[in-house]
């Protein structure tokens, strides 16, 4: 038996879905990402959709070859704010040291330093939901956004083949459609870690503070 989550951010909180020998077995919401740590003690591996390392200056190798990954899905991935952004109070202030700084990724920075605060924890791990779902589409582009009825349904069906079957109804309800497919493609590439299978982007990825940067699918 192996038990794996699949976490992304959502209004409110964070959005998991648990997957049990590769099964749904549960959805949760938690309002912190360490509640989550806590509660599945016991899970293999934890995969999250925010990004971990931030770079002292310049861009992450990882979110180059993740746009590059996805194709046409390019814009979902944003640009992780280098460090003295994340110490700013306002997104003004993050624009004059980060001149490159979107909205997007400067929205991101409490996330991001939540699931850092959590790192000593090693079964934590960084994944991208479009690049999981290319994977998942044998590395073929997905045809429509995530945000679109057509897109959810491209996405949940390629989880169901993989037997990633979702149920109609989920008790983390608060947590938009988007939001429950991505964490359910984490948790997808949470037992890929698991079991030792799971690719990286960068595939030789660099090292900081003794922990490997990279997006795993």
């Amino acid at each position: 038996m192996t038990l794996v989550v699949g976490v992304d951010a959502c209004r409110g909180g964070w959005i998991a879905i648990v997957l049990n020998d590769g099964r749904f077995a549960d959805s949760v919401f938690s309002p912190t990402f360490a509640g989550l740590v806590e509660r599945f003690a016991d899970a293999a591996a934890i995969g999250v959709d925010i990004p971990i390392g931030v770079p002292t200056d310049g861009t992450r190798a990882a979110d180059a070859e993740a746009r590059a990954f996805v194709g046409p899905r390019r814009s979902s991935v944003f640009a992780t704010p280098p460090r003295v952004a994340l110490a700013a109070a306002t997104y003004a202030e993050a624009r004059a040291v980060a001149p490159s700084l979107s909205a997007q990724s400067f929205a991101l920075r409490k996330k991001i330093l939540e699931v850092e605060a959590t790192l000593a924890n090693e079964r934590v791990f960084e994944v991208h939901p479009e690049v999981s779902f290319a994977a998942l589409n044998g590395g073929g582009h997905l045809q429509h956004s995530k945000r679109t009825w057509n897109g959810q349904m491209e996405r949940r069906r390629l989880l169901a083949r993989k037997g990633v079957v979702l149920p109609d109804k989920i008790e983390a309800e608060r947590a938009a459609v988007d939001d429950v497919l991505d964490a359910a493609v984490a948790a997808w590439s949470a037992v890929r870690k698991a079991h030792g299978k799971a690719k990286s982007l960068p595939a030789d990825p660099p090292m900081e503070d003794g922990r490997i940067i990279a997006i795993w699918y």
